[in-house]
């Protein structure tokens, strides 16, 4: 978030400057030169092969420097979906999940093993599968796969639980941004093995993660996932323990007629009104949770 925000001036021009030998502004200079080549790239900037190249090198000397700082190879796997005809042999590597395709598997063993299951970087990975020149229903699959297999071995406690989920929202918004809605929308989420992946996530990340390191954005897409899927007094949990905050995904990519945030905002409410009301009718869960 801080790279974002800092993207936007020259304040880290001007703590380079004023600390040139400094580690800290080295590396959050090349968090700041990659967040502006993924922009310029989403805005089809005529500039973005130089700002790439220009972030690449800064990361690459930021890695060299601190051998063990995962942030900089983080850096290198966020740049890897504007490389979406993976001609770089770093982005077209195999990985050791037979079922997935080529991609930036290196990278991404680089930072988990210098910060295990670092959230960062397989959600990188996600938007990297989903940027590569593919049929969309291939780039899809993968997606599907990649979320599913790294929730078979994400620990307990760890938020990569929650893949499927974002696997799964994604193919509703890509349904939408195709003019197909389904009139049976709630349906996919009740089917397997989408549900049981739902309610691992709750069990095993939500229950069982730091209240303190559970991110608003995660607890957004569960309730979302819980409540779609009749799970209220699931999803009235998480709602609640996401006050007083509250998050615009998935809501405002998943209501129909989204080209407004008011139907993102009013779906928002719809659910997590309908959860709590059934929460307070219907008690918890008697017993363990799912």
């Amino acid at each position: 978030m801080l790279a974002v925000a800092a993207a936007r001036s020259d304040v880290v021009d001007v703590w380079l400057a004023e600390e040139p030998d400094s580690y800290d502004a080295q590396v959050m200079r090349a968090r700041v030169l990659a967040e502006r080549a993924l922009r310029a790239h989403r805005q089809e900037h005529p500039g973005v092969a130089d700002l790439e190249a220009g972030a690449r090198h800064t990361a690459l000397l930021a890695a060299r420097r601190a051998q063990q700082d995962p942030v900089p190879w983080v850096c290198l796997l966020a740049l890897a979906q504007i490389d979406s005809r993976q001609v770089l042999r770093e982005h077209r590597e195999w990985s050791s999940e037979p079922m997935l395709p080529s991609g930036p598997w290196g990278l991404l063993h680089e930072v988990n093993r210098r910060d295990p299951y670092n959230r960062e970087a397989f959600h990188r990975v996600l938007q990297f599968l989903l940027a590569r020149e593919a049929p969309q229903a291939a780039s899809l699959a993968a997606v599907f796969d990649f979320g599913r297999w790294v929730a078979s071995w994400a620990p307990v406690g760890s938020p990569l639980l929650l893949l499927p989920v974002y696997a799964q929202v994604e193919q509703c918004r890509q349904q939408l941004a195709n003019g197909r809605v389904d009139p049976l929308w709630r349906r996919q989420w009740v089917e397997e093995p989408t549900l049981t992946y739902t309610l691992k996530a709750f069990a095993e990340w939500f229950l069982k993660a730091d209240p303190h390191l559970r991110s608003v954005a995660d607890m957004s897409h569960l309730a979302y996932a819980l409540w779609v899927s009749h799970n209220f007094v699931e999803a009235a949990e998480v709602f609640a323990a996401t006050e007083p905050y509250a998050s615009r995904e998935p809501w405002g990519s998943v209501a129909e007629g989204r080209s407004t945030l008011d139907f993102g905002e009013a779906l928002l409410l719809r659910a997590r009104r309908e959860s709590l009301s059934f929460a307070r009718t219907h008690g918890p869960r008697v017993g363990p949770h799912p």
